[in-house]
C-alpha cells in the first residue's frame, strides 16, 4: 500500500516548510503531493542554499563498510509521547563517484520486500538485550514506518558531496535512557546517542507518521539479542538473552557414554552453575536433559530424563540461597541446538541446560593496569598476514563497553599489496552454519584469567511458521555485501561484533580470522 492511499488512517508529523518542530495533523491529512523524479529527490539530497535553514548538527556518526565512502550521521533521535522513538539519519557521499544506498538500508532479519525501504534503522535496548527496529504497519502491505525511495521521492542514487536525509518511527528503549546505541546495517553502532524528549526538527517537507493506534494500527519489530561465551575446556556454553541465563553443560563432561552417573569432573562445573544461580533472584530453575540424534527415542528419551534429575540433585546441594525450585525433564533429541550432520555439533548437542532468571550484573573495580601498554590504534593492536597473494593488515580500533555487559569490537582490515585481493576468513567461522546470513563471526574474545570464551552475539527473529532464525550482531556479509570481503590496492574496510563483556576486566585477547591473538584493552 502506497503512503498516499495509506493517508486516510495515517495521522501525521506535518513539518513546518522550515523545518521547525513538527504538529500534528488531523487524523484525515493527507500528504502534499510528492513526485518520485528528480525534482524531489534533488530537494531532499542538495546542498542548501542561503534561504535554507542550516543542517542539523551530527550527534553521531559511522561508514558503510561495503562502501567506506558513504558517510552514515545520526541527527535527530526524539521520545514522542514517552513511548515512541523517531530517529533520523543523514547519509553522505564523500567520495568521488556516485553510490547506491537503498540496497544497504534493508533490515536482513525480516522480508525485505521492496529494497527501497530503510527498514534496517534501529537502536540497541541494551538494558533490555533487545534489538528495536521501525514499527510495521499491520493493515498494510508496507514493511516499516521509515524512509522509502520511491513514495518519498528519493534519489536511488546519492551524488559525490550530496546528502541525503532518512528516518525511522520505533518503541522507545525502556526507560528514560538519556543516550542510547543507534544501528544500521552499514556500518559499526553509534553508541551513546543522546535522546530528546523536545519536539521534532526535520528537514523540510520531511514527513514522519504518527504511529498511535488511533492513527493507525502498528506492530512492533524487536530482535532479541542473545550473548554467547563458553568454557575453554568445553565443559559448558552461557546464553545470556537479556532476560533469562541458559548454561548449557556438556553431557560429555558430566557424564560417561549412556550413563546418568556424575563424574568426578562434573563437580568444578556445578560449583561454577550452582554460584551463578545462587546470585539470581529468580525463585525457579529449570533443569532440561537432551541427546543427539544418534540412537532412539526409548534410549534418548529416558536417559536425558535422568541426567536432568542427577544434574537437579546436585545443583539442590550445592546453592546456598533459599527458596528456589527445581523442574526437570528430558527432551531427548527433539530440541537440536546444532546440527546433527558433524560430530561437533553432535557433541553440542548432547547437553544438560539449566535456565535461571539472569542475575544482575555486579559492578567490581577493575584492574588498573595491563600488562599491555598498548591502546586502540596503536602498533601493539595490528597483525598481518596474507590474503590472495597480497599483504594484509587487521587492526583492531576499539573494544568498547556499552551498558548493562555489552561490548562492541570494532577492527579495521587493509589491503597493503598493489592488486585487489579477496579475504574470505572473516565469515569462516565455527557456528557460520547456525546463522541465516553470511556474517563476519569468525572472532573471538578470551578472558585468560577466567578460561572462557566470548563469541559473538545473536539477533533471534521468529518466523511465520513457529521457528526461531539466528544472524550475527555483526557486520553482515550476504546479499549486496557480498562483495565486502574484497580489497582494491590500499583500501580499508571496518568492521564490527557486539558481545557481552565480563565487568570485571582491564583487557581481553581478541581473535580475528587467522591473525595474530591481541591482547586489547577495554575501554
Amino acid at each position: 500500500m502506497s503512503f498516499r492511499t495509506a493517508a486516510p488512517f495515517l495521522a501525521l508529523f506535518m513539518l513546518s516548510a522550515c523545518g521547525g518542530a513538527g504538529d500534528v495533523a488531523p487524523p484525515n491529512s493527507a500528504p502534499p503531493p510528492t513526485s518520485s523524479g528528480s525534482a524531489a529527490a534533488t530537494a531532499a539530497s542538495a546542498a542548501p542554499d542561503a534561504s535554507e535553514p542550516a543542517p542539523q548538527p551530527a550527534l553521531a556518526e559511522t561508514r558503510s563498510t561495503m562502501n567506506p565512502e558513504l558517510k552514515v550521521e545520526a541527527v535527530g533521535l526524539n521520545r514522542v509521547k514517552g513511548k515512541h522513538l523517531v530517529v533520523q539519519l543523514r547519509l553522505t557521499n564523500t567520495g568521488t563517484r556516485k553510490l547506491t544506498w537503498t540496497g544497504e538500508m534493508g533490515d536482513l532479519t525480516r522480508p525485505l520486500g521492496k529494497i527501497q525501504w530503510a527498514s534496517g534503522i534501529g537502536v540497541l535496548d541494551a538494558a533490555a538485550r533487545t534489538w528495536i527496529l521501525p514499527y510495521k504497519p499491520t493493515d498494510s502491505d508496507s514493511p516499516c514506518l521509515c524512509s522509502d525511495q520511491e513514495r518519498d521521492g528519493l534519489d536511488y542514487f546519492i551524488a559525490p558531496g550530496a546528502s541525503l536525509a532518512l528516518y525511522a518511527v520505533m518503541p522507545a528503549p525502556t526507560g528514560t535512557a538519556a543516550t542510547t546505541t543507534v544501528v544500521t546495517p552499514v556500518g559499526p553502532p553509534m553508541p551513546d546517542v543522546p535522546i530528546s524528549d523536545e519536539p521534532l526538527v526535520t528537514p523540510p517537507g520531511m514527513l514522519i507518521p504518527d504511529p498511535d493506534p488511533d492513527a493507525e494500527p502498528v506492530t512492533t519489530v524487536m530482535r532479541e539479542v542473545v550473548t554467547p561465551s563458553e568454557a575453554l575446556d568445553r565443559s559448558d556454553e552461557t546464553a545470556d538473552d537479556g532476560k533469562d541465563l541458559h548454561v548449557n553443560l556438556s553431557s560429555d563432561v558430566l557424564f560417561a557414554v549412556n550413563k546418568a552417573t556424575l563424574t568426578p569432573k562434573a563437580k568444578a562445573t556445578l560449583a561454577r552453575t550452582a554460584k551463578l544461580i545462587d546470585s539470581s533472584a529468580g525463585p525457579a530453575v529449570k533443569v532440561e536433559g537432551h541427546a543427539d540424534s544418534s540412537g532412539t527415542d526409548a534410549i534418548n528419551e529416558p536417559l536425558s530424563a535422568s541426567r536432568a534429575q542427577a544434574v537437579q540433585r546436585a545443583l539442590s546441594a550445592l546453592i546456598t540461597r533459599k527458596g528456589v525450585g527445581f523442574e526437570a525433564k528430558g527432551y531427548g533429541s527433539r530440541r537440536p541446538l546444532y546440527s546433527n550432520d558433524s560430530e561437533e555439533g553432535r557433541r553440542r548437542n548432547r547437553r544438560v541446560t539449566v535456565t535461571f532468571a539472569r542475575p544482575q550484573a555486579v559492578e567490581t573495580e577493575r584492574a588498573a593496569t595491563s600488562s599491555t601498554s598498548a591502546t586502540p590504534g596503536g602498533a601493539g593492536l595490528k597483525s598481518t598476514g596474507k590474503a590472495g597473494g597480497q599483504p594484509i593488515s587487521m587492526e583492531v580500533t576499539g573494544l568498547r563497553r556499552l551498558p548493562d555487559g555489552l561490548g562492541m569490537l570494532t577492527y579495521r582490515i587493509t589491503n597493503e599489496g598493489d592488486r585487489a585481493a579477496w579475504f574470505n576468513e572473516l565469515h569462516h567461522s565455527r557456528d557460520w552454519m547456525s546463522f541465516q546470513h553470511q556474517a563476519a563471526a569468525n572472532v573471538t574474545l578470551t578472558d585468560v584469567k577466567a578460561r572462557r570464551q566470548y563469541l559473538p552475539g545473536r539477533l533471534q527473529a521468529p518466523t511465520d511458521d513457529g521457528r526461531v532464525d539466528s544472524y550475527c550482531a555483526c557486520s553482515d556479509l550476504s546479499g549486496v555485501r557480498l562483495s565486502t570481503e574484497k580489497f582494491g590496492p590500499g583500501q580499508a574496510k571496518e568492521f564490527w561484533d557486539l558481545f557481552a563483556l565480563p565487568e570485571d576486566v582491564a583487557t581481553l585477547n581478541v581473535k580475528i580470522a587467522d591473525f595474530r591473538e591481541l591482547e586489547v584493552p577495554v575501554q
